[in-house]
């Protein structure tokens, strides 16, 4: 009797255990489904965020800044991602909690709720999925970084192979990288895409120097191919030759110590030449990774938003837009320079400006509205007019005879709407300028068709650098007679072969040094 009375304590036991074990279940179900649909309304904003604010955002570009570390992003652009994203997500998450309360007594009520809910969400995050998966054309760029081609490494001409010769007296060198500066800004008559001209200063410029125009009238620039088109990209692909691949994994771009050790940049070859060099911006030089670029090649003194605050140059609690203004900037090159001239050594003060950067730019002190509410426009216009004034003040020194001024748009502008009007058959190009050039065109009425690689050895070129072949990287001296391979190739098949894999920059990218990451990571 009590064996039996024992055995059915024992099974009532095993059935509470059992019932116990199976509500944790039906909860752990319900808790799992309600997290899909919370999450499946997030990721289909942030999907809707991402194409509305990048209209032309590539895969290639994708990547990477998934990959490079975050530090140094604009305030503005997370605010703006919180502000579309976080309401309806939150929305969500407040109704699945509510339900949840409402029939916490009734589980089979809110489970018949749920489950065509969670099926509607993951229906809709698949197709938001396949619609980001078309308009970045993700099946192309998996082809192409899983097919191999040897044009960049048939083409690629290593400058450690090269005979450079360098002038006697070396020339000075500011490179101006404008953010997102394009000739498209001009009017049709000048070159652009508009109706109206709202870089007019730098259309002057432009026309006064060399653009590479030849004996036509209409502004000429820079193509950007792939991997050539983000602000880090468009700076290693101006200064080596080379597109930024690298498949890469975020903690290794965060924490290496190295950026392709291996490949010899612009900087590499005037430090080697004794120059003083210095990267200015007002923006974090961390952010996607170009303060590591820039020291490991050139050993450039990084002169940036942390830099001027640390120094008393800008107050602690200043912080607009990505750092501080293009205004500030210049006034603090002005100083610089006035420093530099006074040393024996030939410098090159490399600035980047960031007023221009999507979306709409940054209104400064110095903005008009002669465009109205195209607050883009006016963003633009200023500068313009403030890169006018700067080159302007340069000329008046002393030091400028010796100095050739470098202005190039760092990439087309990723804004989601101000080119919409813009003709599709118009070919957009980066803003550039070589100013006091040390060299002139072999053939001056020749327009060039190149691309931002070819800027590489032609700003040697530009310092009166003797280039044995007249290629660099992947790029080609503008002043010769020798085509680029876009005028050899044609721009559609060099994007397409340089999209695909190459053996020697998988090379260059496994010879990155990696302890400091691994060190992190076991940390």
């Amino acid at each position: 009797m009590e064996k039996d009375t024992a055995n059915s304590k024992e099974t009532v036991k095993k059935e509470k255990v059992k019932k116990s074990g199976e509500k944790q279940f039906r909860g752990v179900k319900i808790a799992v489904m309600a997290a899909v649909c919370v999450v499946s309304v997030l990721l289909c904003c942030t999907i809707v965020w991402l194409l509305d604010t990048w209209k032309h955002l590539s895969m290639d570009e994708l990547v990477f800044q998934i990959q490079a570390p975050m530090a140094g992003t604009n305030k503005g652009m997370i605010l703006e991602y919180m502000i579309k994203c976080l309401p309806l997500t939150l929305v969500m998450l407040g109704i699945m909690i509510a339900l949840y309360f409402i029939f916490r007594k009734r589980r089979a009520i809110y489970k018949r709720i749920l489950i065509p809910v969670t099926c509607l969400s993951v229906a809709a995050l698949v197709g938001f999925v396949a619609y980001l998966w078309q308009r970045l054309d993700v099946t192309e760029y998996v082809n192409n970084i899983t097919t191999y081609s040897d044009f960049v490494d048939s083409n690629y001409v290593d400058p450690e192979n090269v005979n450079l010769t360098f002038p006697e007296k070396k020339r000075n060198l500011i490179y101006i990288y404008l953010e997102s500066m394009e000739t498209t800004y001009s009017d049709v008559e000048d070159g652009g895409g508009f109706t109206y001209n709202c870089i007019e200063e730098l259309t002057e410029i432009a026309r006064k120097n060399e653009d590479f125009s030849g004996d036509t009238e209409a502004l000429n620039g820079g193509r950007v191919l792939p991997y050539c088109s983000w602000t880090t990209a468009g700076i290693f692909s101006q200064t080596t030759g080379l597109p930024l691949k690298t498949r890469i994994d975020s903690e290794w771009i965060s924490n290496q110590e190295h950026f392709f050790p291996e490949v010899t940049a612009l900087g590499d070859l005037l430090e080697t030449e004794g120059y003083k060099q210095i990267y200015m911006l007002g923006s974090k030089a961390v952010f996607g990774g170009r303060e590591m670029y820039f020291k490991d090649h050139g050993n450039y003194e990084i002169k940036d938003y942390d830099y001027f605050v640390e120094n008393g140059d800008i107050p602690e609690d200043y912080y607009v837009w990505w750092g501080f203004e293009d205004e500030y900037l210049f006034k603090f090159a002005k100083e610089e320079l006035t420093r530099l001239a006074g040393e024996d050594e030939p410098f090159n003060l490399t600035l980047l400006t960031v007023d221009t950067h999507f979306e709409d730019g940054y209104v400064c002190g110095l903005c008009d509205d002669e465009y109205g509410q195209n607050q883009y426009a006016n963003v633009i216009s200023c500068s313009s007019r403030q890169v006018a004034e700067f080159v302007e003040w340069i000329q008046q020194q002393d030091f400028y005879e010796n100095t050739t001024i470098i202005i190039s748009g760092d990439h087309t502008t990723m804004d989601s709407d101000f080119c919409d009007n813009v003709s599709d058959s118009y070919v957009r190009k980066t803003y550039t300028a070589y100013i006091n050039a040390a060299a002139e065109p072999a053939d001056p009425n020749w327009r060039r068709d190149f691309m931002t690689l070819d800027n590489f050895p032609t700003t040697l070129a530009a310092l009166g650098v003797e280039i044995e072949g007249d290629r660099l990287g992947l790029g080609t001296n503008l002043f010769s007679d020798t085509p680029t391979l876009i005028e050899e190739y044609g721009v559609e098949y060099v994007s397409q072969e340089i999209s695909k894999e190459s053996r020697m920059m998988e090379d260059f990218a496994k010879n990155i040094d990696i302890s400091a990451a691994e060190e992190a990571a076991a940390g």
